[in-house]
């Protein structure tokens, strides 16, 4: 049964961990380092460079394009970043970028691999700039904070309030068709479900084409492919201990909804297109043999006689 499981979509970027931890490794066993100049796209329309600054091969720098990082930066961004990368963070981004992170592969330590990995958590980290700072309000008590408005994507909008009970996440997203419509209600309805089984789970409520009252202070756009997916976080789901797995699932959630709804679409057609096959095989088997053609005749000239049906 583990392969009916729904995947759970890496936090991190694969092709940057693998990338950092193939050069770091060349540079830990004094390998001569490569030229470098990688660009790598992941979800949201978020891109990545990898390059050697000044095309000096000791040195690699990793950016990242976020088109809503200003909203981040409202919300402590760059201090999140100077805690969790500390030098390695450059003051000023490479251009036409959101962050850069500078590494001098001459003096690479010894826990590479954990540093590879803290600079594939680059989108995360900077996601997790806005959850910390409201599960810190709803922790302290600062409840009477405007709600955090982030424009991920140019169409959809991820909103964050703390609450003297809870902290709200919505995510506002856009169905493509009504195929994505009826499949969103559907795995929807499957999260309220699965919640009577774990009660330790948050609630997740969903709302189709009006926004939920928690956002009638906002801008929130109404319209007809448009859902609202309400996640109601407890104050056991954002204490010290929980609050980073809480964050990982949260920034990766409208992804996993939406990678999820495409593999549906693509089983179904699957399917589909199996059982259209195996009916026309049947079709074929019913068909009435064909009768014996007469024996073609030639008269006196040569030339080929058929009987005419």
């Amino acid at each position: 049964m583990d392969r009916f499981r729904m995947i759970l979509l890496e936090v991190h970027n694969r092709a940057i961990y693998e990338a950092l931890c193939l050069r770091f490794e060349a540079a830990v066993k004094n390998q001569k380092p490569e030229s470098t100049k990688l660009i790598i796209a992941d979800f949201d329309g978020i891109i990545y460079h990898l390059s050697n600054p000044n095309d000096d091969r000791t040195k690699l720098c990793l950016s990242i394009l976020l088109h809503f990082y200003k909203d981040l930066k409202e919300h402590g961004a760059d201090e999140l970043l100077k805690r969790e990368y500390g030098s390695y963070l450059i003051d000023t981004p490479e251009a036409d970028y959101s962050v850069s992170l500078l590494f001098d592969l001459t003096n690479i330590p010894e826990d590479w691999k954990d540093l590879a990995m803290k600079a594939s958590l680059l989108k995360r980290n900077c996601f997790a700039s806005v959850f910390e700072k409201y599960f810190e309000f709803q922790r302290t008590g600062e409840t009477g904070h405007k709600t955090a408005v982030i424009h991920y994507r140019s169409d959809e909008t991820l909103f964050v309030r703390a609450l003297e009970d809870r902290v709200t996440v919505i995510f506002s997203t856009t169905f493509k068709g009504e195929d994505d419509i009826i499949l969103g209600k559907v795995f929807m309805q499957e999260f309220s479900e699965t919640r009577r089984k774990y009660q330790q789970a948050p609630q997740v409520l969903f709302s189709y084409k009006n926004p939920p009252a928690e956002l009638n202070d906002t801008n929130a756009i109404v319209g007809e492919n448009r859902g609202y997916v309400t996640f109601v976080l407890q104050p056991r789901h954002i204490t010290k201990q929980a609050s980073d797995n809480t964050i990982n699932m949260i920034s990766m959630f409208r992804n996993y909804l939406h990678y999820h709804l495409k593999c549906s679409k693509a089983h179904m057609h699957q399917r589909m297109r199996s059982k259209t096959n195996d009916f026309l095989k049947v079709l074929n088997r019913a068909k009435p043999e064909s009768k014996t053609k007469p024996e073609d005749r030639k008269n006196i000239h040569g030339k080929i006689m058929r009987q005419t049906p």
